[in-house]
């Protein structure tokens, strides 16, 4: 899983399993001897992108290193219903300890991975690409973004300090764009804008990014054009974020108006978990 630390992977798994189970785990333990072996599958219910299988298979092995957890496909596969994910063997108690931890992570990353991919299908043909937001669960930021690249979108930024992103807030506190000074920058400059009087002042500027928040679709496509004029004045001319109410309903009228990126903050804040279960 690249761009995932591997500590810190680990324990966000380690505290998943301590939030499931407790002290210990009393039903297993009092109905199920502690040497009984088991043979378990993950299957899936429906039709999904798969997403998760290292996170699933490391909460087994977290739980009991003995146990073995082998995929039966690989993450960012387009899965059928009755498909076997996975096939896990080992002490029966343990299989039963982590069950509910692997199938969560699964069933989220799983549908986080979904969700992009149903966006990136439907604005094919066109160069906008579909980016996430930090819109996200506390602690799972790192999976959630990972999930989203292998539906087939792309990362903004995972926190306040990778880049300048001066918001409606920030604008506000400060008193508008006509406020914010140019300063010395050693991180990528991007400017939110609500009309194109904001789009024509942040230009000035000359940010690496301008992010069109919750423009219209004529204002998006003039605001394009704009900036494409004046490319010849500019090394870089800014990439162009669209933001804010988008759906799969207009996505594909957002990326004909000629934006580079579209960010969807409900790729992660607004997820239904796909169906997945574990059978022994």
């Amino acid at each position: 899983m690249s761009y995932i630390n591997e500590f810190e992977l680990k324990n966000i798994v380690k505290q998943a399993l301590a939030e499931d189970i407790g002290r210990v785990d009393i039903t297993s333990n009092a109905f199920i001897p502690a040497h009984k072996k088991a043979k378990a599958r993950i299957i899936s219910k429906e039709n999904f992108v798969i997403c998760g299988l290292y996170v699933a298979g490391l909460v087994f092995k977290i739980q009991d290193k003995k146990i073995k957890f082998r995929p039966c496909v690989k993450d960012g596969d387009l899965v059928k219903k009755g498909k076997i994910l996975a096939e896990i063997s080992g002490r029966a108690r343990s299989i039963l300890a982590a069950e509910r931890v692997a199938l969560n992570f699964l069933s989220l990353l799983s549908a986080i991975a979904t969700k992009t991919h149903k966006f990136v299908d439907a604005v094919k043909g066109y160069k906008a690409r579909i980016i996430d937001t930090r819109k996200t669960i506390p602690g799972l930021r790192i999976l959630e973004k990972y999930a989203v690249r292998i539906g087939g979108g792309f990362n903004h930024r995972f926190s306040l300090d990778e880049m300048f992103l001066v918001k409606d807030n920030h604008l506000k506190i400060i008193g508008g764009i006509k406020n914010l000074k140019p300063i010395k920058r050693r991180y990528i400059l991007e400017i939110e804008v609500k009309n194109l009087r904001e789009f024509k002042q942040a230009l000035l500027l000359n940010p690496d990014m301008i992010m069109l928040d919750n423009m219209k679709i004529n204002d998006m496509r003039q605001a394009v054009k704009i900036r494409n004029n004046l490319s010849s004045k500019f090394f870089l001319p800014p990439r162009l974020e669209a933001s804010g109410n988008v759906t799969l309903k207009n996505v594909r009228k957002i990326a004909a108006t000629g934006v580079d990126l579209i960010s969807i903050g409900s790729l992660t804040h607004s997820i239904d978990s796909v169906d997945i279960s574990l059978e022994v």
